[in-house]
């Protein structure tokens, strides 16, 4: 669709949901949520990070835009018009729940960090219920946003593992390496195509798939590592095609530094996928001893500094070296941990108690 038409598309739907919103007045008793936003993808439709939350839980609890009992908000998915509905619950009673996940630090937001936190600090103060994704999560929100004023818990992410399931056979050749979700940080494909030149030495057939959106082009440093017949550019992926698209490898690179809790570790993790990373931030929570090796590197809110690429390289190989044992107990950390059903049945307790009061 056309970004001037889909734009205008989604004014005019928000311009209605506002004019039921203030002609209705208070909500009838009941529980239905709305997620700040007038539409949520469809079981099947590409979403990450909020979106993605959203989806699973309106499978549960439908989204209801015009007509809600509790306003559910994703801090990577806040809607633009954030402060009216802020105001609209507050004078309602309208019990807002926050999910938080990461804030903005100099070390990637740059002298941008103050501008992006204030919409997440706003968000987090109205909070009747803050669900901290992390522990690593609560800490850098009580550093850059402040401690939350309503009641909070640590509640992860969670993955559907019925849907995540391994694969019958994995590939007979490789090893072969995925770098999953979307490029957003030109560090993090870098890092991973460097891992690769690294093991290349030790594994000829090794190779990188690299999903998502890339937010530089990698042509030039894959032909100046002389990688070009060992990386796959897979592109972007929905919820319904990601299991196929994890089947494909033997492990996760996840180069992300203090990455506060990626839903991508989960999902790779039940299709029975150890997870090679950078030992900081949520990922040291979701992969524990038994998903798959961490590699320490300088923790800072200042500065992003990954591992290097051959720290990385030999992580690799202590995963291959007992591959089989890590790709088991990945997948049973998964299911025993955070699997999507105790998630949902956490939200639904938690929104009952909300209404209710």
């Amino acid at each position: 669709m056309d970004l001037s038409i889909a734009r205008a598309s989604r004014y005019t739907r928000a311009g209605v949901r506002w004019a039921r919103l203030l002609v209705r007045g208070k909500p009838a008793p009941g529980l239905r949520v709305f997620y700040g936003h007038d539409h949520v993808p469809a079981p099947g439709e590409r979403a990450a990070g909020g979106t993605a939350k959203a989806q699973k839980l309106s499978e549960r609890f439908p989204n209801s835009p015009s007509d809600f009992s509790v306003l559910y908000l994703g801090s990577t998915w806040l809607p633009r018009d954030l402060g009216p509905l802020l105001r609209l619950a507050r004078r309602r009673q309208i019990p807002v729940v926050v999910n938080q996940d990461g804030v903005g630090y100099p070390g990637w937001a740059g002298d941008g960090a103050d501008a992006f936190n204030r919409p997440l600090r706003r968000a987090l103060e109205a909070a009747d219920h803050v669900l901290y994704q992390s522990e690593f999560s609560k800490r850098s929100a009580d550093h850059f946003l402040g401690e939350a004023r309503g009641s909070w818990e640590v509640l992860p992410n969670a993955v559907d593992v019925d849907h995540f399931t391994p694969a019958e056979n994995r590939p007979a050749d490789g090893p072969v390496l995925l770098l999953g979700g979307d490029q957003t940080q030109a560090y993090r494909i870098e890092l991973a195509l460097r891992t690769l030149g690294a093991l290349l030495p030790r594994h000829p057939d090794a190779r990188l798939l690299v999903t998502g959106r890339l937010v530089s082009p990698a042509g030039r440093l894959v032909d100046a590592l002389g990688l070009r017949n060992h990386v796959e550019l897979v592109g972007e992926y929905t919820q319904r095609e990601a299991p196929a698209v994890f089947r494909r490898a033997h492990f996760l690179l996840h180069t992300k530094v203090m990455d506060p809790c990626p839903t991508l570790v989960l999902e790779a993790m039940a299709t029975g996928l150890p997870v090679v990373y950078p030992a900081s931030g949520g990922t040291v929570e979701l992969v524990g001893d038994e998903g798959g090796v961490g590699v320490p590197h300088p923790e800072s809110w200042e500065r992003d500094e990954p591992p290097s690429p051959e720290a990385l390289a030999d992580a690799v190989d202590r995963v291959l070296a007992d591959l089989p044992r890590y790709a088991a107990r990945a997948r049973a950390r998964a299911v025993e941990r955070f699997s999507l059903e105790p998630w949902l049945e956490r939200h639904s307790v938690l929104f009952s108690e909300l209404v209710s009061r």
